[in-house]
């Protein structure tokens, strides 16, 4: 089985991983990928000064406007896969990483999904099912789009365990 799991950085690394594990097999794969839509115009005024970067790598006044983007893209794409990337490695699976640089994060997910011929999709799901507003989320999107499998896991949400504590009183 070959699997993508598209973040943000939200997405819950252990329920990601633990899903995982079951279903890939001996010879399944993983990509952690995510969307980063990269301000090119404001990176192109920026000296080094005024860059707040955790990986500081190199000196950022010679880049060109490309590598300041492919530095942008990167050290914003760690952030997000990061989690998930750490949770796969502790179950003894080593991932492909991905970052794309787009837009819209639904296009870059199905064509992604499309070029590492996915078996399945995995995302979060940081909106509550069955609201209006959901079906306007990206990971609904996806659904209406994607033609393999795609797996919800939901995030913990304030508002989500108040409810579920007055349920269980």
């Amino acid at each position: 089985m070959n699997i993508l799991i598209a973040t943000t950085g939200v997405l819950g690394p252990v329920p990601v991983s633990d899903l995982c594990e079951k279903l890939l097999g001996d010879d399944g794969s993983v990509t952690v990928m995510t969307v980063i839509e990269i301000p090119h115009t404001f990176l192109e005024t920026m000296d080094e000064n005024e860059r707040r970067s955790f990986l500081n790598s190199g000196d950022w006044e010679t880049e060109t406007a490309e590598m300041k983007a492919l530095t942008y893209l990167e050290e914003r794409g760690l952030r997000a896969v990061e989690p998930i990337v750490a949770a796969m490695r502790a179950i003894g699976v080593e991932p492909s990483i991905t970052f794309v640089e787009g837009a819209d994060p639904v296009d870059a997910i199905i064509r992604t999904a499309l070029d590492i011929s996915a078996d399945m999709i995995i995302m979060g799901a940081t909106r509550r099912l069955f609201t209006e507003q959901a079906w306007t989320s990206v990971s609904a999107r996806v659904m209406d789009r994607v033609h393999c499998p795609l797996v919800l896991v939901p995030g913990a949400r304030s508002d989500d365990t108040a409810e579920n504590q007055e349920l269980k009183d």
